[in-house]
């Protein structure tokens, strides 16, 4: 297969970026996305051309470091997989496609695809994390949960942090991100403990990282690599209510 690859190419982050394009040829359709711009580099490093940078670790879909634009979608056309899992075979050979970084003021870009998803991190440093000493861990019958109440918890905790709910929002939001934190640690008795300051402090983290407020057009529901449901948002604000009422007793 043969494509025709228009690629965001950015120096550092100081600097104006621009579309490059490139033609890549002896491309398998059994490729992933990832493997076909590694072939890419191998050809621009062959013409003693710069690489492109971008992003990936596990390729495995779990880490949530491939995010990229592909044709104006977050991870590229498939539903419910990540860059590293979207192979070629989803595009026509010879086809034109754009690659570009995920765009929010919060995601600088550090250079050509890879963006500073830092953000993210220091709002899981805010609140989403549970500091009560447990011990050891507890036999698994000792904290009967209902089994719907651990399905949810669990949907919500597959979240991988890799930003495409922000790349798809027209406010740049970051709500189902915080929302699937927020969701997995309240429904569980674990999490109970800091349920009323984590909400709080994590949306006001989120709020001095400069994402936007949730549009409500499910476009992050849409390109969720793991389903994440917009109902994590209901409950998150339901916690945030809860929260807010609990101090002004």
């Amino acid at each position: 297969m043969r494509f025709h690859l228009k690629i965001w190419r950015q120096p550092k982050r100081e600097a104006e970026g621009r579309i490059v394009d490139y033609e890549v040829d002896g491309v398998s359709p059994d490729m992933s996305f990832l493997e076909m711009l590694d072939l890419l580099n191998e050809q621009l490093v062959a013409r003693d051309e710069p690489v492109i940078a971008f992003d990936h670790d596990c390729r495995e879909g779990i880490c949530g470091q491939c995010g990229l634009y592909i044709d104006g979608v977050a991870h590229g056309p498939r539903p419910g997989v990540t860059t590293c899992q979207l192979h070629m075979r989803s595009f026509e050979d010879g086809a034109t496609v754009y690659v570009e970084p995920w765009r929010a003021r919060a995601f600088p870009v550090l250079k050509d695809l890879v963006v500073d998803r830092g953000a993210l991190d220091r709002i899981i440093e805010a609140g989403g994390y549970v500091s009560v000493n447990t011990g050891t861990a507890p036999e698994a019958n000792a904290l009967p949960i209902a089994h719907d109440v651990a399905e949810r918890a669990f949907d919500a905790a597959a979240c991988i942090g890799c930003g495409a709910c922000v790349a798809a929002c027209t406010n740049a939001s970051a709500m189902l991100f915080v929302a699937a934190k927020v969701s997995h640690l309240s429904l569980l008795p674990q999490g109970r403990v800091e349920a009323e300051t984590r909400v709080v402090d994590m949306l006001a983290q989120t709020d001095k990282e400069g994402f936007g407020g949730c549009s409500n057009t499910r476009a992050c529901e849409a390109v969720c690599p793991k389903g994440i449901s917009m109902e994590s948002i209901a409950r998150m604000n339901w916690e945030f209510v809860k929260s807010r009422l609990q101090r002004i007793d």
